[in-house]
Formats: structure tokens, sequence, C-alpha cells
């Protein structure tokens, strides 16, 4: 299935305190980022640059959007291979370097995916899952840094066991 897909949201700065960007300190940098039909979600910049702590920085959703893609083109990649998945939660990491002149770059993500599988005789297949995994990840492949993966494949205990 080939084709292309569009994606659009809105996003409303919401950090003026009343005198807009009259100095570096003299706003917030929040924002809503709304798309029809989704919960709205508050976001900031990261606590070092000024940013609210308790809401989502585009740091965090890049990490996030690695860790989900991942994990989608896993459970499909498993579901391929005849592996049954019952369990699985990702320990995301993510490495920024700032460059000395206000930007910086990912060097790295680094995704620790513990999957729980239902039985043994999967456990090679579930392990090679993800490399085909990272091979199907439309975010994967579309950053310039290496998305590594470090997974941990567990097998189910069975009641009574």
């Amino acid at each position: 299935m080939f084709g292309e897909h569009r994606y659009h949201l809105h996003t409303t700065w919401t950090g003026n305190r009343g005198s807009g960007t009259s100095g570096y300190r003299d706003y917030d940098r929040s924002a809503t980022i709304e798309i029809p039909g989704k919960p709205a979600m508050h976001a900031s910049s990261d606590k070092p640059f000024r940013g609210d702590p308790s809401k989502w920085n585009p740091e965090d959703m890049l990490v996030a959007a690695l860790s989900e893609c991942h994990l989608l083109s896993y459970l499909h990649a498993c579901v391929q291979a005849g592996v049954v998945v019952v369990g699985y939660r990702d320990e995301a990491s993510g490495l920024m370097v700032e460059d000395g002149r206000g930007g910086g770059r990912f060097t790295q993500v680094v995704l620790r995916p513990h999957v729980t599988i239902a039985d043994e005789s999967m456990r090679d297949a579930a392990t090679a899952a993800h490399v085909q995994a990272h091979a199907w990840c439309f975010i994967a492949n579309s950053v310039n840094f290496p998305v590594l993966h470090e997974p941990t494949i567990t097998v189910a205990r069975t009641p009574g066991a």
C-alpha cells in the first residue's frame, strides 16, 4: 500500500503575560497543541529553557514518538512472525547536546522495550522482530541520529507454574 499521508494540527502560543515578547524573561513558553477530535496537549519548553516542567516539551514528544512508533511496528512484526506478545513497556531515553550557539541536536535515542511473550519457543522470533520493527518505523526512518534498541524478552508465567 503506497500513498501520502498528511498530518495537521494547531499550535497556539498561550504564554503572553501581557507584554508579548518584550524581553527574554517576559513571556511563558507555553502552548496548546490541538487536533480535532483528540484531547488538547499542553506543552512548553524544557525546564532548562525557561519552560514548565509539568508540560510536554518537543524533546519529550520526539522520544515518545520514536517509542510508540517502534511499539506499533513491533506488534505488527510479531503478529507476522507468530509471536504472541502479552505485555510491552519501554524505558526510552534520548540524548540532546547543545551546540553553544543557541541550538543543538539529538545524538541518539535508546529504546529499552521490556516484552513479555506467551511461550519460550517464541523468544528468538520476538528478538528478531525488533530489527523488522525498526525498519518499518516511519519516525525512526525520518531522524538523522541513531535509534538504538536494548530489548528484554521474558516469558509469561503460566498459572500454577
